[in-house]
């Protein structure tokens, strides 16, 4: 058996690997470089997204919410951003593993609901509204950070 030093910058990389990618909808335009996962993440969750000039104009969606204390109304978060940020992309994980949304909401959301219904752009803030509506139906969103705290986002 190796030892757990040994297997650190193993499982270091697959952080690093696994906060860009998946089968979830990656942000475009994600930088390359960053300097701890944590860091990565929040830059794909800061990324631009751009949603079809077709997109519907409304659509069904949810949506797992991680608060962080730097946010103007953190409501008793003390995390992090970047804890935060990668607090969500433990969501992605475990859903994109098979685990049911109502489990991975109910462990790791901040969001009194999870299910936002049908929605318009208007009804959004911008990064969350760009987001969601660059989904398909029944797609994950990569991680998005808006004015409320990190999104995980699952159009229906």
């Amino acid at each position: 058996m190796k030892s757990p030093a040994l297997l650190w910058p193993f499982a270091l990389s697959l952080l690093v690997f696994a906060c860009g990618g998946g089968s979830s909808k990656a942000p475009p335009d994600a930088p390359s470089a960053a300097s701890s996962a944590g860091q990565q993440c929040l830059a794909d969750a800061r990324a631009p997204r751009h949603p079809p000039a077709d997109a519907p104009e409304r659509i069904e969606v949810r949506q797992i919410l991680v608060r962080h204390r730097e946010l103007a109304r953190p409501e008793g978060a003390t995390r992090t951003p970047e804890e935060a940020c990668l607090r969500a992309l433990e969501a992605i994980h475990r859903l994109e593993a098979g685990e049911d949304w109502p489990t991975v909401a109910k462990d790791l959301s901040d969001a009194s609901s999870d299910d936002l219904g049908r929605v318009s752009r208007d009804e959004l803030s911008p990064a969350f509204a760009d987001a969601a509506f660059e989904l398909g139906s029944g797609e994950l969103s990569y991680v998005v950070e808006s004015d409320r705290g990190f999104h995980v986002i699952l159009r229906k």
